[in-house]
């Protein structure tokens, strides 16, 4: 994932960097780390790990966040 992949989802969830943030658990100044490939301390290139571009996927497609209750249900729907 590159920052344009981030921005433009962002943009489609219609997200501001605050709550964009706040959806994927991090600080403002992470996720505009992120945002522009660059680090606001270092001025180094910022990678976007697999970790985030799922966490992004996951709530593109409206996953909730895995907790008890979750799998819970997920355990009920497939009898598992």
């Amino acid at each position: 994932m590159t920052s344009d992949d981030l921005r433009a989802g962002q943009a489609r969830m219609g997200y501001s960097y605050t709550s964009a943030a706040a959806a994927l658990g991090v600080s403002k100044a992470t996720y505009a780390d992120w945002a522009t490939g660059k680090s606001r301390t270092t001025g180094q290139a910022v990678a976007i790990s697999r970790t985030v571009a799922l966490a992004c996927a996951a709530l593109e497609a409206g996953l909730p966040p895995i907790g008890r209750e979750t799998t819970n249900k997920i355990l009920a729907t497939y009898s598992i």
